[in-house]
C-alpha cells in the first residue's frame, strides 16, 4: 500500500509517470512528454513574456478561452491521476487497499480541481469587471475622447497621456453629483513619469476651449458676478459637472457620461492640456477597493476629522492621529482623503495624491493574485470611464511603467495664481503646467517631441480686468515619495 501510494502521488506531480511504472509505457510517455513542454513553454513565456501575459488579462475573448483551458487541464489532469492509479493498482488487492487508494486518489483530485476552480472563478471575475467598466470604442458615447484608437502603438504619435481623475460624491443621501476630487495625471508613455496636477474644487469662471459649444454660452468661463459666497457654490468646479449638463442637456454630442466630458473639456483648457480620458471613483464605494486590497499605508502628518461642520462648528466624533506608515482600512482612508474639518482644501489634495501613492503601493503582485476576486467585485462599483477595451493592453504595459517611475505633484501657487480668487490666472496656470511638464526628463537616446504651444483664453470686454500675469518660477514639482513623508506639523488640529 505504501509503494503503491507513493508511485500514485508521484504520478499526479509529474503526470504520465505513474502510468509508465504501471506498465502503459507509450501512453505515459506521450502525457510526460505533453506536461514537461507545456512547463516549459509557461517558464518562457512568463520569462521573456510577462508583459503580454498580463496585456492579455484585460482582453475578454483571451480571458474566456483561459477559463475554459484551465478547466480542460484541470479534468485531464484529474483523468490521468485516476488511470495511473488504476494502472499501478494490483488485481488482487483487498478491500481494505481499494477503500484506502480511492481516498486517496479523492484528495489528489481534490487538490487539483480546487485551485483549478478559483483560477477559473478569478478569470471570469476578470472578464465580467473589463465587461462592465470598459466598453469597446464603438459601443460606447464620448464627446471628449480621441476619435480614434491605434491598437498596434498608441503611443506612437502620443508622448503622454493625459487622464482626469474625478472623485463623485454621489449616494442615496445626496441630491447630484459634486466632483469634490479633480486631479489631472500626465504620463510620460516612454518612462511612465507622472505629473499629478490636483485643481481646487472651488475655481469660478472655468474656462473652455474656443472650439466648445459652452464657449458661447459662459465666453468668460463657468461663473457669475456679483454673487455672495454661498452664491458661488453653484458656479465652481465642483458644481460642473451636474448643473452645466442639467443646465444644457447634449451640447456636446452623444456621452455616457455629460457631467465627465464637460469637466475634461473645461480642465483641459484651464490647463492647457488635451485630457484624453477619464476615470471617476465613486466615493461611497471607495472602501471596498482599499478594504479589498488589504487596507493601505500612508504617514498621517496631522490630525485628520472623521466628519464634522466647520461651518456649523460641529467637531467631528472621531479623529485619525499622527504617525508613521498607518495602515488604514477602507473607511479610515476615505476620510484619510476626504476628512476637511480644520483643514483647508490644500491639506486634503495633498492627502489625496497621497492616497493615489498607497494604492498604487498596496496594487502588488501578490495582493493582485490571492485577492483579485474581492478587488474585481469593488472595481465594478467603482470606477466609471471611457477608456476602450481596444486600449487596455497598452494601459497594462504602461501601468507597470507608472508603478515603477516617478510619481511627482505639480505644486500650484495659490497666490501667485489667484486661485482663490474670483478670476484666477488661468494663462499662468498652463505656464506653471508647462513649465513643470517641461522638466520631466526624457530617457536616454530619446528625441524630445516639441510642445504644442497654448492658445490662451481671450477674454472678453465683459470681464473684469484681473492683475497683470507673470510667469511662475520654473521646476515647480515634488516627488511623491517627499511630499507623503512624515514630517508632523507642531500645530495641530483641534
Amino acid at each position: 500500500m505504501p509503494k503503491l501510494l507513493g508511485f500514485t502521488l508521484l504520478g499526479a506531480l509529474l503526470p504520465g509517470l505513474g502510468l509508465i511504472v504501471g506498465g502503459r509505457r507509450k501512453l505515459g510517455a506521450f502525457v510526460l512528454t505533453v506536461f514537461l513542454a507545456l512547463v516549459g513553454v509557461a517558464a518562457y513565456v512568463a520569462l521573456t513574456r510577462r508583459d503580454e501575459v498580463i496585456a492579455a488579462a484585460v482582453v475578454p475573448s483571451r480571458l474566456l478561452i483561459t477559463s475554459v483551458l484551465i478547466a480542460a487541464l484541470a479534468f485531464f489532469w484529474i483523468v490521468v491521476v485516476v488511470g495511473s492509479h488504476r494502472s499501478l493498482r494490483p488485481a488482487t488487492g483487498g478491500t481494505g487497499g481499494r477503500v484506502g487508494g480511492a481516498l486517496f486518489v479523492g484528495v489528489l483530485c481534490f487538490a487539483i480541481a480546487a485551485p483549478a476552480a478559483v483560477g477559473v472563478q478569478t478569470v471570469l471575475a476578470q472578464r465580467t469587471l473589463v465587461q462592465d467598466v470598459f466598453q469597446a470604442q464603438g459601443e460606447s458615447k464620448s464627446a471628449t475622447r480621441p476619435t480614434t484608437v491605434n491598437v498596434k502603438d498608441p503611443w506612437a504619435d502620443r508622448p503622454r497621456l493625459n487622464l482626469l481623475l474625478l472623485g463623485g460624491d454621489d449616494a442615496p443621501s445626496r441630491q447630484g453629483v459634486r466632483t469634490d476630487t479633480v486631479i489631472v495625471a500626465s504620463i510620460d508613455t516612454r518612462t511612465g513619469n507622472t505629473s499629478l496636477i490636483s485643481m481646487p474644487r472651488n475655481l469660478t469662471f472655468m474656462p473652455f476651449p474656443a472650439d466648445s459649444p459652452l464657449r458661447r454660452f459662459y465666453p468668460d468661463g463657468f461663473g457669475k458676478e456679483g454673487l455672495s459666497l454661498d452664491g458661488r457654490l453653484e458656479w465652481m468646479l465642483t458644481a460642473m459637472y451636474q448643473n452645466i449638463p442639467d443646465a444644457h442637456p447634449g451640447i456636446l454630442g452623444p456621452s455616457d457620461n455629460e457631467g465627465a466630458d464637460v469637466v475634461k473639456q473645461s480642465v483641459g483648457e484651464a490647463t492647457g492640456l488635451k485630457l484624453d480620458y477619464y476615470l471617476q471613483v465613486n466615493l461611497q464605494s471607495f472602501p471596498e477597493i482599499v478594504d479589498a486590497l488589504g487596507g493601505i499605508t500612508v504617514n498621517v502628518n496631522e490630525r485628520v476629522a472623521m466628519g464634522g461642520i466647520s461651518s456649523s462648528h460641529i467637531p467631528p466624533k472621531e479623529w485619525i492621529e499622527p504617525g508613521p506608515k498607518q495602515h488604514l482600512d477602507g473607511r479610515h482612508a476615505l476620510w484619510f482623503a476626504r476628512g476637511r474639518y480644520g483643514a483647508d482644501d490644500d491639506q486634503r489634495q495633498v492627502r489625496q495624491r497621497c492616497v493615489i501613492k498607497a494604492i498604487v503601493d498596496a496594487a502588488d503582485p501578490q495582493t493582485l493574485v490571492t485577492k483579485y476576486k474581492a478587488i474585481a467585485k469593488a472595481g465594478q462599483h467603482l470606477l466609471r470611464t471611457d477608456i476602450p477595451q481596444e486600449l487596455l493592453p497598452a494601459m497594462v504595459e504602461l501601468a507597470l511603467k507608472v508603478k515603477s517611475a516617478t510619481v511627482s505633484n505639480v505644486t500650484l501657487d495659490a497666490e501667485k495664481l489667484r486661485l482663490k480668487y474670483l478670476h484666477p490666472d488661468y494663462k499662468a496656470l498652463r505656464d506653471t503646467v508647462q513649465t513643470a511638464i517641461d522638466a520631466d526628463p526624457a530617457p536616454a537616446n530619446t528625441p524630445v517631441t516639441p510642445n504644442t504651444p497654448v492658445t490662451p483664453t481671450t477674454p472678453t470686454a465683459t470681464r473684469k480686468p484681473t492683475t497683470p500675469t507673470t510667469t511662475p518660477p520654473p521646476g515647480p514639482t515634488q516627488n511623491l515619495a517627499d511630499a507623503c513623508a512624515y514630517r508632523p506639523s507642531g500645530d495641530q488640529p483641534r
